[in-house]
């Protein structure tokens, strides 16, 4: 994946600078810091009759995506598997980044053991791959398609919207 494009985000209303005033935009690497950062995070999914879904999850930022693991049968599974676009939050709302994607469910043995070891890095677990048994446990992947970020002290002049290629 190449870097994302930055642009400043349309906020009507709200006293956003240029891009290049203030603090300017966020690098790319300040929001993957963020979430690297997050212990927890909220997703966004959406119910087949379009209700919202919000549930917080542990995760990672790693190979280019945003990874989790759910039981099968959960809603959060079972709406992605309907709906597969999906809305991450970090749970800091100081400096949030929000990330919109596409959610696949990934079965391969060499990406559910790098996810596993990158859970347990993070949250210092001991999980085997067998947690991950695809008969039992979802493994997610969110690939972006867009994300949002922001700085609190800088609300005006940090504003950031990245949109990625496909």
């Amino acid at each position: 994946m190449s870097e994302p494009t930055a642009t400043r985000p349309y906020m009507p209303g709200y006293g956003t600078l240029d891009p290049a005033e203030g603090g300017g935009l966020l690098p790319w690497k300040w929001a993957e810091e963020q979430m690297g950062l997050s212990r927890n995070f909220w997703l966004a999914t959406v119910y087949p009759d379009g209700r919202p879904h919000v549930m917080p999850v542990w995760g990672v930022w790693g190979d280019e995506r945003f990874w989790f693991s759910s039981s099968l049968p959960s809603r959060k599974v079972r709406n992605l598997v309907a709906k597969p676009e999906v809305t991450v939050t970090t749970e800091d709302a100081e400096r949030p980044v929000v990330l919109e994607g596409r959610a696949e469910l990934v079965t391969e043995p060499a990406a559910l053991q790098r996810f596993i070891d990158m859970v347990n890095a993070k949250y210092g677990t001991g999980y085997g791959v067998d947690f991950l048994d695809p008969a039992v446990n979802a493994t997610v992947a969110v690939r972006p398609q867009r994300a949002f970020g922001l700085k609190q002290g800088e609300f005006t002049g940090s504003p950031t919207r990245w949109t990625f290629g496909e």
